[in-house]
């Protein structure tokens, strides 16, 4: 059955012109308005649609800015609002939270950069950046919230390597500039200048609620995405003596002396929860 012309609209259409009204109200036509929002003891319509509009895209504005503080600060505000405002108007929240807002940031200023179609030797610099910084405090704040280890005791230095699996709480990145360490300086209170170019590799991890990232070198890097693939610290290390020429012996000795120790203390890794390793297969960490 057809809707009466003077019927009001089902709820879903209605909803969905008040989200693009809030988004793009230079696209909504004022007899629209007129005929959707009732008008106020003392203002008309527009006016009242205007009060939501105004606070709507700056609350998300803000919550944008509170999940990516340092790419506001490289940007600037009023170039970080802009892009806000136009990342709202593509990618508008499709979530019940304001959590989930910024989850597609970084990919946007990746399709919308206007040098997009020239070869990457061409493309600005400063864009790489920005999307690069996007990125990493993109997976630094999922790392808020996301499901840890926290409440339960951590291993030491004595449990067998047979016993340890990556912790859940864990994501491994790699980025074409230092944008770890622009990100602290950030919010250490400093202004850092743009960094050049250099490729770095994290690893990003909560250990009793406390975020911390830890620069790796590209082999290692290399030994923790085995180690998140294969589940087993032997068969990562098999892989590394494999690429590098080394001896399994050498590679068992260097990750014995040089790094377990130190990754053991800073929550890299859990116990397994199967006494004979097999069930913690499953335990993998957030990929990057």
């Amino acid at each position: 059955m057809n809707r009466d012309a003077g019927a009001p609209p089902a709820l879903d259409a209605l909803q969905r012109w008040m989200l693009d009204a809030l988004i793009a109200p230079e696209r909504v036509e004022r007899s629209a308005i007129d005929a959707t929002v009732l008008p106020g003891a003392r203002i008309d319509p527009a006016a009242c649609l205007a009060i939501y509009q105004r606070s709507y895209l700056l609350r998300l504005r803000l919550c944008l800015g509170e999940q990516f503080p340092a790419t506001r600060h490289a940007l600037g505000r009023p170039l970080f609002d802009d892009f806000a405002d136009e990342y709202l108007r593509t990618c508008p929240s499709d979530s019940y939270t304001l959590y989930e807002l910024g989850r597609r940031f970084a990919d946007w200023m990746q399709q919308s950069r206007p040098d997009r179609d020239l070869p990457e030797d061409e493309r600005e610099d400063w864009i790489d950046f920005m999307i690069d910084l996007a990125h990493y405090e993109h997976a630094l704040f999922r790392l808020f919230d996301a499901p840890g280890h926290e409440g339960r005791p951590w291993p030491t230095i004595d449990v067998d390597d047979r016993a340890l699996v990556l912790q859940p709480c864990l994501t491994l990145a790699e980025y074409r500039y230092p944008v770890a360490w622009y990100y602290h300086e950030v919010r250490a209170g400093r202004s850092p200048e743009f960094p050049a170019a250099m490729p770095s590799q994290v690893a990003i991890l909560r250990r009793d609620h406390r975020t911390a990232t830890y620069p790796v070198t590209p082999l290692h890097y290399r030994f923790l995405q085995a180690l998140r693939d294969h589940g087993r610290i032997e068969r990562a290390l098999a892989e590394i003596a494999a690429f590098t020429g080394r001896s399994p012996d050498a590679v068992a000795r260097s990750w014995t002396d040089d790094v377990r120790g130190a990754w053991i203390d800073a929550g890299f890794f859990v116990e397994r929860e199967d006494s004979d390793g097999g069930a913690a297969d499953e335990a993998l960490p957030i990929r990057g």
